[in-house]
């Protein structure tokens, strides 16, 4: 079996967390503030921030002990069965398949605040199409490249808040700033989840971490350090600098505060909503590629249609799963809201959660003698945490979204049924082998 070559350091770890991630600090939390507001808007977002530190020091042992490409998928499989690995595949599948549509609504915002004449869906699917390409052809993200475009996109997020900091009031942030009561914050929580979604993504290069059991918890430390620094500060400083009900309700929150601060013609202004393209293009490209992985991988262990796990003969790159994949992301965008996409994706995100911090206590009791590199610290109570507070957000997000909820768990059980229907469920002993054999889920060694 190939082995992928061990060259990651915490710094790559760190420019990979925050590339995967960053473009949550640019939009779509701000959707939260019509929700709950600023105060409460705030209070969902320590509670949100709590599970992320809790879960990724968790989900790290997964990682180590059992890493493979499938993610959750597999944790989930090994801890129970063929039925658990489909719920959890399932569940990341809308994760990231939902994502992506949501950064390319954002991109084609930003571009739009440039360009007023150039339509957001236009150039939202341009990018979907390019990327999409440019995936196909093989082109990637090397750990320079992320780890340049990280810096650059956080430099601009502190410069962002060095600009808008003197025009920050605290009365504008505590206006009106709990609308909605308590209940507020609930409603909020899947729009604070934006703030980090993706960042369990880090855990699935084990395999390639010179020093797992020391190198991932610094990067993963350093890297939500970063965000957690990044999302509290442009969201507190973005609250204070106007009548947050303004910014509560677009894709761009940040360079439309730019343009009230210092005037929308102003070239500060312009230059910040060009940059932060690259912050968001180092996402959505990230997330495609996560995406393809994820889609291959389940297929190629009979979850997903076999044609789905085809490898293209020139390009060494699983085209069918990315093109799938960006059809049903396209769809979305055109179909659904920024916040809709994101509370869907949310959905998936949460569930998947949940189903690796099961696998987590199952495997602790069933698999006692596995090794693993890193262990949870403070167990049980880091993953108890990180599970409770999970299963707070599912409610949450059910209870405030009870349609987008239905079609969540229609699909869910639609999938389920076809799976037992064409008796894949009955095939635990060569799923396992697999499994333990590494053969059944894809990883870059096996595409290049």
């Amino acid at each position: 079996m190939q082995q992928l070559k061990k060259v990651l350091k915490p710094v790559h770890l760190w420019a990979i967390a925050v590339g995967l991630v960053i473009s949550g600090e640019y939009f779509g939390w701000n959707y939260g503030w019509g929700v709950s507001g600023t105060v409460g808007f705030l209070i969902a977002t320590l509670i949100v921030t709590l599970m992320y530190v809790t879960f990724v020091f968790s989900y790290t042992e997964l990682t180590t002990a059992i890493p493979h490409a499938g993610g959750a998928f597999a944790y989930a499989y090994r801890a129970m069965g063929p039925i658990g690995g489909l719920i959890a595949g399932y569940a990341t599948l809308v994760d990231f398949i939902f994502v992506a549509p949501a950064i390319a609504a954002g991109l084609g915002s930003y571009v739009h605040f440039l360009y007023p004449g150039i339509a957001v869906f236009s150039s939202a699917l341009f990018f979907y199409i390019l990327f999409m390409g440019l995936n196909i052809w093989g082109v990637k993200e090397s750990a320079v490249f992320s780890t340049v475009i990280s810096v650059l996109a956080v430099g601009e997020l502190l410069l962002f808040m060095g600009i808008i900091a003197p025009s920050f009031k605290t009365s504008n942030f505590l206006h009106d700033g709990m609308p909605f009561g308590w209940k507020g914050i609930f409603a909020a929580l899947p729009f604070a989840i934006w703030f980090y979604l993706a960042i369990e993504g880090v855990a699935m290069v084990a395999e390639e971490v010179e020093n797992p059991k020391k190198d991932i918890p610094k990067g993963y430390i350093s890297g939500i350090a970063t965000l957690v620094l990044l999302a509290f500060g442009v969201m507190i400083l973005t609250g204070g600098v106007t009548n947050w009900h303004q910014l509560s309700n677009i894709d761009y929150p940040l360079p439309e505060a730019i343009g009230i601060v210092l005037g929308k013609t102003n070239g500060l202004t312009k230059i910040f909503a060009g940059i932060g393209l690259f912050g968001l293009i180092a996402s959505f490209h990230g997330t495609i590629l996560a995406c393809s992985r994820q889609v291959f991988a389940m297929a190629r262990s009979g979850y997903l249609p076999r044609f789905l796990n085809t490898v293209n003969t020139r390009f060494n790159t699983p085209h069918w799963a990315i093109m799938v994949s960006s059809a049903i992301g396209c769809i979305a965008l055109y179909e659904c809201k920024t916040d809709q996409i994101i509370i869907i994706s949310a959905l998936g995100a949460i569930v998947m959660y949940i189903m690796s911090m099961l696998s987590l206590f199952i495997l602790r009791v069933k698999e006692p003698g596995l090794e693993r590199p890193f262990s949870a610290p403070f167990y049980p109570v880091f993953p108890a945490i990180a599970l409770v507070i999970t299963l707070i957000c599912m409610v949450a997000i059910v209870y405030y979204n009870p349609l987008l909820s239905v079609v969540f768990l229609a699909g869910l059980m639609a999938v389920i049924a076809l799976f037992i229907l064409m008796g894949k469920h009955m095939l635990r002993i060569t799923g396992e082998a697999m499994l333990e054999q590494g053969g059944d889920f894809m990883t870059d060694a096996n595409l290049e």
